[in-house]
């Protein structure tokens, strides 16, 4: 499909604040069809200019009659009827178009949280098909519930206890649910968002990766003329290495590459990622060592966040310099900076410059994103800044870049920064952390589970606990062990290992790494933690 067809099929996701509003847009981008997500303040040029052909409103945490209720331009009705553009309201969504178009939100007297039923009065209306189950498990989480509906509305869903539960405007375009089907929790969710975009919406199927490598391809010859000179930051894992070759394949040898060892790589790490870059990817890269410089800034900085500015303001030291020396060398000094950014790094960072994002929370800053100084010189390249982590691995493999690589697992911007907690060059926490995780997912791949989980990691922890080694006492270290499962990381459920597994890796680490006699697995969730400890 061209370009511009996958344009005119956009489904355009107003952000009202919901924990599953990326949800939406994976699931969406799922079927082949392109998303975006912004906010849900924006103004109406500013959704005009992306000419969508759906809208759908995210749920929130938000009342509709909270003072500072967040709410679609006031031209917005105007603009969907006379561009024939669908709406679809989810949870806050739903309450707010009924709102905005004259029906009536009140306080649920049985407010709805968790699984529940309901019950489908019509099929083969806009929201469900013909065949589709008369009964549903579906994921309500709402305190607010819309008792009149705005004329020309039908109920076509209700749940258990007689709440609104899907409702439709057939005629004006306009559709709403309750619940969320978005999330694995609502089995029929899929079916449903299928249904209503292809049958409904008359949404062609035709999103895919070949289209964004040709359309980043252009982007980046067009933004960058014949004769500027590009750096880019490599970090050895998939993002930044899927950037480069991207950006390498637009501009060739006017890309160079560099990789900054900053004291706060994995074991070996600096060796392993070298000999790909070289033997693999056939890319120009210098490596820099940088260690002393990143460690003595971080000394006896314990707060997260600061950790990151530190690291990302040093890391645009190091290019600059980089910039300047290449200036000297090519008589052309490179004014952009490649960057492997993925959109849940700017979700979790919001409100990043120019997104318009008021109603979520940062989460942290990343390192690509919200660790960077407002004074940098360098301008950015972000070819990826739109798509998800598998999204990129299929990049990646229309690339040539190795399978192998391809597979590897996320690691964070700041590095073992965020896996030690508190005062990284304290002791010889990093050392201890490097051997811990190096025999961790070594475990790991020789049980042959790597690809299985999603992120797997040690963290180094601030304390210390009493043990017997030896037929001593000893006051030493705690370390943890992570392992998630995801599909895009922006939500995580823990990775079960076997108890046989678990036992043979705490004894290894024990056994082997000086100062450590404790080991502890994290058993928890994204929501209500983060993937990383800091």
């Amino acid at each position: 499909m061209e370009a511009e067809a996958v344009k005119s099929n956009l489904v355009l996701i107003l952000d009202y604040g919901s924990q599953y509003t990326h949800l939406i847009t994976r699931r969406i981008r799922s079927l082949s069809v392109f998303s975006l997500c912004i906010s849900g303040t924006s103004s109406i040029q500013s959704i005009a200019d992306l000419n969508p052909s759906v809208i759908i409103l995210s749920g929130g945490p938000h009342s509709v009659h909270a003072p500072v209720a967040p709410s679609f331009p006031d031209e917005f009705i105007e603009y969907v009827q006379s561009n024939g553009v669908y709406v679809l309201g989810i949870c806050y969504g739903l309450h707010l178009l009924v709102q905005k178009l004259g029906g009536e939100v009140r306080v649920g007297e049985k407010q709805e949280y968790g699984r529940m039923e309901i019950d489908v009065l019509k099929g083969g209306s806009g929201l469900f098909d013909k065949g589709v189950d008369d009964r549903q498990v579906v994921w309500m989480s709402h305190g607010d519930e819309a008792v009149r509906l705005p004329d020309g509305f039908e109920v076509v869903a209700r749940s258990q206890q007689g709440a609104v539960a899907a409702v439709e405007n057939p005629a004006r375009r306009f559709y709403g649910l309750q619940y969320h089907p978005e999330v694995t929790h609502s089995p029929k969710g899929m079916e449903t968002l299928r249904y209503f975009l292809f049958d409904v919406c008359g949404i062609t199927a035709g999103w895919k990766m070949e289209d964004v490598l040709e359309e980043e391809v252009k982007v980046i010859r067009g933004m960058l003329g014949p004769e500027n000179h590009v750096i880019c930051a490599l970090s050895g894992g998939v993002d930044s290495t899927v950037a480069a070759t991207l950006v390498h394949k637009a501009i060739g040898d006017r890309l160079h590459c560099v990789f900054v060892d900053n004291g706060l790589l994995r074991y070996k790490e600096r060796e392993r990622v070298m000999e790909t870059f070289e033997k693999d990817l056939h890319l120009p890269v210098t490596c820099v060592d940088a260690t002393e410089q990143f460690l003595s800034k971080l000394k006896g900085v314990v707060d997260p966040e600061r950790k990151r500015k530190i690291i990302g303001k040093e890391f645009i030291c190091i290019f600059d310099a980089f910039a300047q020396d290449l200036e000297q060398k090519l008589g052309n000094r490179p004014a952009y900076l490649v960057q492997g950014t993925l959109y849940p790094d700017v979700i979790e960072s919001c409100p990043p410059p120019g997104s318009g994002r008021t109603h979520s929370h940062t989460i942290k800053s990343h390192h690509n994103v919200g660790g960077l100084p407002k004074d940098m010189k360098l301008k950015l390249i972000e070819p990826l800044k739109l798509l998800f982590k598998d999204e990129v691995r299929e990049l990646g493999r229309i690339l040539n870049v190795p399978v192998g690589f391809l597979k590897r697992h996320p690691f964070p911007g700041p590095g073992l920064a965020v896996r030690v907690l508190g005062d990284v060059t304290e002791g010889n926490a990093l050392d201890i952390l490097r051997e811990v995780d190096e025999i961790f997912i070594q475990s790991i791949k020789n049980a042959g589970i790597y690809d299985s989980i999603w992120q797997a990691f040690a963290v180094f922890l601030p304390i210390r606990s009493v043990g017997v080694q030896g037929d001593q006492r000893t006051h030493s270290h705690v370390v943890a062990l992570r392992a998630v499962t995801s599909q895009d990381g922006m939500t995580a459920d823990w990775f079960n290992f076997d108890h046989k597994f678990l036992d043979d890796v705490a004894r290894k680490i024990c056994n082997s790494v000086r100062g450590v006699n404790r080991v502890v697995q994290d058993i928890t969730s994204k929501p209500p933690s983060t993937i990383e400890w800091e």
